[in-house]
């Protein structure tokens, strides 16, 4: 009998998957619950099982290939005999030590390669500027036989020649000399533009002059506009391997978006903004309604009153409640107060967001917050419940600190860090006490917030939280 094997639920709203490995071949006996291929999701890397025993007669996907769920992906036949589970496992073994060997066996043909292509590739170079000197020579030698001048004198004297003075030598140019012709680089240094910059479209990457005025044109229209946001230039990499052994890892999905989303993020021209809250009778109350907060499932947390002063203090200040689009030169501003709690995970940090906070009470929140904490760690978040934020708040307490910078959430135009808090010796009343002081980071997109409104925005929050009577009156 022939089962055919499709690609099952591999969790909460993910619908797809890439191929990272293909563990069985063509003709090989596999037991159930075996591995038989490894999927890549936007949360985590997958074994995905045999669900019968047989033999593999059918492969239907590539390694690197995107697969859907209900995908076919083996055709397998139950009819085959199989090995008992014991020598299966053995097979696994196998096959896993099999993987290691084919991939050291990759890393060596690899680095062989690379070796050979550097080589190349630096003869080449050096071919290259080699012709290239004897042109300058040839042509300077040219120009500079143009400059002789003829001083006619009288009929029967000898013709006397001079020259202008010798201009001083200009420094030697960069051993990585890009291929183009004298005049190109005259042209080049007439119009500011570093002629190893811009790309040649001749034979060979010859740059033409046509080449050095598209690339000068390209420049002033980048200058004159602004840089879409994202968009920032990759700077080539050393060849690492010349100072010891290096070793490459690919980004897993889940860390390559925060790599992408963050690299947006910072093209906002950021400032941070830090100040102090004394939280030492909000945390008495804390600790006596703490236990209403469990009863009902939640943890009465200091980010989750936070929350709702935040959502608070958006309604008084709205521009921290906005987006930017420069590309229409407006300020787009929310009438909804969703707000994106940071959470550590093993994957990275995920940023599951709250919706319509300012409708909630703080113990409501804490149970959401709980919930929501507990999918990002256990990898249930949906990618719906990551979305839609307006504002977010990190909290790097529970690990330490003292003050830091966090970065932009875009598209948010301002982001609170929580750090520890700590008993300190406060001046009062002719006397020092302690009390419990907790540091705030408010880093803000300067397009929209200006220091003065940022630091009123982080005032209203730090006396909100000294005031704890008002958070139960907001409720």
């Amino acid at each position: 009998m022939t089962t055919e094997f499709r690609l099952p639920e591999l969790g909460e709203n993910i619908e797809s998957g890439d191929v990272v490995k293909i563990l069985v071949s063509v003709g090989e006996t596999v037991i159930k619950d075996q591995p038989v291929m490894e999927i890549e999701t936007e949360k985590a890397n997958i074994e995905v099982p045999s669900p019968v025993n047989g033999a593999v007669k059918e492969i239907h996907v590539k390694e690197g290939e995107k697969v859907k769920i209900g995908q076919l992906l083996l055709t397998i036949d139950e009819g085959a005999e199989v090995e008992e589970k014991k020598e299966g496992v053995r097979k696994q073994e196998n096959v896993e030590v099999r993987r290691e060997e084919e991939k050291e066996e990759r890393k060596k043909e690899k680095k062989v390669e690379k070796k050979e292509v550097k080589a190349e590739v630096h003869r080449q170079e050096k071919v290259k500027a080699r012709e290239e000197e004897k042109v300058e020579v040839r042509m300077e030698a040219k120009e500079e036989k143009e400059k002789y001048k003829v001083i006619p004198k009288e009929e029967g004297e000898v013709v006397e020649f001079s020259r202008p003075a010798k201009v001083a030598s200009e420094s030697k140019p960069s051993p990585e000399l890009a291929p183009a012709a004298p005049s190109v680089r005259r042209l080049a240094r007439e119009l500011g533009v570093d002629i190893n910059r811009v790309p040649g479209s001749g034979p060979g990457g010859r740059v033409s002059e046509e080449d050095v005025k598209d690339y000068a044109r390209r420049l002033l229209n980048e200058a004159g506009s602004v840089r879409p946001a994202g968009h920032t230039e990759i700077a080539p990499l050393p060849d690492f391997t010349r100072w010891g052994e290096v070793e490459r890892k690919p980004m897993t999905n889940v860390r390559r978006k925060i790599a992408e989303h963050l690299s947006i993020s910072w093209t906002a021209p950021h400032v941070t903004q830090h100040d102090k809250a004394d939280i030492t009778d909000l945390e008495k109350l804390r600790k006596q309604i703490g236990k209403k907060a469990e009863a009902i499932g939640g943890k009465l947390t200091v980010t989750a009153i936070i929350l709702r002063v935040v959502a608070s203090a958006l309604k008084v200040f709205p521009q921290f409640n906005t987006s930017v689009d420069m590309a229409n030169n407006e300020i787009i501003y929310k009438k909804y107060y969703h707000i994106g709690v940071a959470v550590d995970t093993d994957r990275g940090l995920l940023v599951p967001v709250i919706r319509d906070v300012d409708k909630k009470n703080i113990f409501e929140l804490s149970v959401e917050l709980s919930h929501l904490s507990e999918k990002a760690r256990n990898k249930k978040l949906t990618l719906e419940e990551m979305q839609g934020g307006t504002f977010t708040i990190t909290n790097l307490g529970g690990i330490g600190g003292t003050y830091f910078t966090p970065i932009l959430n875009y598209p948010e135009v301002a982001i609170l860090g929580i750090s520890r808090s700590s008993n300190e010796p406060i001046f009062n009343n002719r006397q020092f006490e302690p009390r419990l002081i907790l540091p705030l980071s408010l880093s803000y997109d300067h397009r929209v917030i200006d220091g003065a409104d940022a630091i009123r925005f982080l005032r209203w929050i730090v006396e909100a939280l000294e005031q704890p009577f008002q958070l139960i009156l907001e409720g």
